[in-house]
This record gives structure tokens, C-alpha cells and sequence, in this order.
């Protein structure tokens, strides 16, 4: 019996589930295109087993749909998808980053002999679109499910041992608790790191030295700020209520740091700090989360001609596959002066065991 898993939106997320699913016994993987050189693409990079400009025929006998389209679109496809003759049986779930609002859309379809589950894996990367999908996505990352409270068991249970090709770690949520949290760890973030770099795009326009110094340790706090336009104004008005809590949450914060520095209070501002170190320390370090992670490494190196090339070559030799390699001008809070950054981990702990063997001295 053949699992047929229809996925709509096949870019990085959509093409790594996709990667996940194909050649597993008995599961067909069907992608849909909204272009023909697109539906090509897919199949000439081996993503799907086939592909489709159709709706229709993408969805037809589907048992597992995934809606992995922006947040702003989620709501036009669940609609498309209501009205046509789905299997009986059929699972429909997403990867957008809000809940409560989909959920809610679905609950009020009322699908007949149809189940809609919210879903979120909370793994991305520095890159998009199908080019950078890799079933190794999702590896160790929670994938957040908030299936509704009437939804029968076997139902989620079919899912669950589905994204098991994941290997990822499934989390159950509410809708609304997880709109929340990640409200709190991602939404939240993102808006503090463009406000930050706007405020010193501002403050350059008047000295060009704002820009120059900002490399560093001040580019890398504020690297999400970089994060697609268009994503992230529909992802924010989706959760637009929530934000609106957060962020008189975080005027609170920073108006509170403008009491201690008015009052010279250095115990208070010492305590600050603290706190958040302490809980900064608790934070997991290993496993990927909602926010891209980038594997570091920072060495001290002589400046030598030729030592980019040397390092370059050796990884190469080695079979470890590097990201980036930058050389830090602005050194403040950020160890040594050149950062070596990888995709995977596993990369990053053997560059790490390579060069401390050649004697450099590395930092994470």
C-alpha cells in the first residue's frame, strides 16, 4: 500500500521534508510547482518522485499534505483545499511559524473526514530555496505539533511516526502557548535586531565610522535583522496581539535600565546582567533551534600571506566543508581574528580537533 504525501511549497523547508519521505518503503512524495522550469528543478535535483502545476492533481489521494508556503499564504491553500474531494482520512498540516491563527481557519472549515494539525520544525538555514534542502534539516530539532483537542489518536499518531524520517524531536503544544514562546525566542528577537540596526544605519549618516566598527561581535547579535522582508511582516501581523504584550514587556526592560542609569545604580545594572547570564547558561547548546544556529570557530592567527589559503586547503583536504571564513576587524567581545563558520556541527568539532593538531589556537 502506497503512502502518497503531496508537499506545497518545495523550497528549503518544503525540500527537506520532501528529501526526508523519498525513497522510504512504500511513500511517493509529490511536489507542487507553480511554474514548469520549477517542476523540472525538483525532479532533475532528485527532491520528489513527481511533480505537478495542479492543485488538484498534487492533492488527489493525497494521505499527508504539507502546506509549507509562507504564513501570509497558509489560509488561501487551506481554503483551495477544502474544497475539493480529498481522501478520506487525509492529514493536512504546516510548517508555518504562528498557530493559533491556522488552526483556527481550519476549525472553522469544518473539513469532513479530513484532519488539519498544526505543525512547526523549528530548524532553517543561512540559505533558501530548494538548492540548500537536505534531510538533514531537521536532525535533533523540535518539530512542534499542536493538533486540535478533538483530533483522535491514531490520527496524530500517523504523523508523529511520519516525521519520525525527520529525526526530529516531537514536541506537543497549544496553538496559543506555542504563539508565545515563539513569540518570546524568535519574534521578539527579530524585531530588537533590525529596531538596533536601524538605529545605527541613523547614526551613520552622519559618521561613516558606525559602519566600519560594527563588524564583529555587533554583526553577528544582529544577524536575523538580515531575515526576509515579506516573511517576517506576515509572520508579525499574524501574531500581531501578541507582540503587541511582548513589546510593552520589553519597553518595561528598557525603561527599566533607563531608571538605573539615571540613578548611577551599578548594583542593579550588575544584578541585570547576572540574571541573564544565569539563565543564558541553562540554555541548551547542542540542539538547533527556531533561530538559524552558525558554528563558529575564531582563531588566532599570524598575518602572514597565504594563512587564509593554508587553513582553506587543509579543511579541504580533510573533507570538511566550510560556510564562510572572515577576518574580524573590529575585535571587541569577539575572539581571535579569523572566523572559520560551518553548516554542520560535526564539521565544526573536526576543524576544531584539525586545527588545534596544527597548533592554532581557537576559540568557539
Amino acid at each position: 500500500m502506497t503512502t502518497k504525501i503531496a508537499i506545497f511549497g518545495v523550497g528549503l523547508i518544503g525540500g527537506s521534508l520532501a528529501l526526508c519521505f523519498k525513497g522510504k518503503p512504500g511513500i511517493t512524495v509529490v511536489g507542487h510547482a507553480h511554474r514548469p522550469v520549477s517542476a523540472e528543478k525538483y525532479i532533475s535535483r532528485g527532491v520528489v518522485d513527481e511533480a505537478t502545476l495542479s492543485i488538484e492533481e498534487a492533492a488527489l489521494d493525497a494521505d499527508f499534505i504539507f502546506l509549507c508556503v509562507p504564513v501570509g499564504k497558509l489560509d488561501e491553500y487551506l481554503t483551495k483545499l477544502s474544497t475539493l474531494p480529498l481522501k478520506k482520512g487525509c492529514v493536512i498540516t504546516d510548517v508555518g511559524s504562528t498557530k493559533a491563527s491556522i488552526t483556527s481557519a481550519a476549525a472553522k472549515l469544518q473539513l469532513q473526514d479530513v484532519y488539519f494539525v498544526g505543525g512547526h520544525p523549528m530548524a532553517g538555514s543561512e540559505r533558501s530555496g530548494v538548492e540548500a534542502a537536505t534531510p538533514l534539516l531537521f536532525e535533533n530539532a523540535y518539530y512542534v505539533l499542536t493538533p486540535p483537542a478533538d483530533l483522535p489518536d491514531e490520527v496524530y499518531e500517523s504523523l508523529v511516526h511520519l516525521l519520525t524520517y525527520t529525526r526530529a524531536q516531537i514536541v506537543k503544544v497549544n496553538p496559543v502557548e506555542h504563539d508565545r514562546i515563539v513569540g518570546a525566542i524568535s519574534h521578539l528577537p527579530h524585531i530588537i535586531a533590525v529596531a538596533l540596526v536601524n538605529q545605527v544605519c541613523d547614526y551613520n549618516e552622519t559618521n561613516s565610522l558606525y559602519r566600519r566598527l560594527a563588524a564583529g561581535g555587533f554583526r553577528d547579535i544582529t544577524r536575523i535583522a538580515s531575515s526576509d522582508p515579506v516573511i517576517w511582516r506576515d509572520i508579525l501581523l499574524n501574531n500581531r496581539e501578541i507582540m503587541l504584550q511582548m513589546l510593552s514587556d520589553w519597553n518595561e526592560g528598557i525603561e527599566s535600565f533607563v531608571q538605573m542609569l539615571e540613578a548611577e545604580d551599578g548594583d542593579g545594572i550588575t544584578e541585570a546582567f547576572a540574571k541573564a547570564n544565569d539563565f543564558r547558561s541553562e540554555l541548551p547548546e547542542s540542539r538547533k533551534g527556531i533561530i538559524t544556529s552558525s558554528f563558529d570557530l575564531y582563531i588566532d592567527v599570524p598575518d602572514h600571506p597565504g594563512i587564509i589559503g593554508r587553513i582553506a586547503t587543509e579543511l579541504g583536504m580533510n573533507h570538511i566543508n566550510l560556510s564562510n571564513m572572515q577576518i574580524i576587524e573590529s575585535r571587541e567581545d569577539v575572539p581571535g581574528i579569523m572566523r572559520l563558520s560551518f553548516r554542520q556541527e560535526t564539521d565544526m568539532e573536526r576543524a576544531k580537533e584539525l586545527l588545534n593538531n596544527m597548533d592554532y589556537s581557537i576559540s568557539l
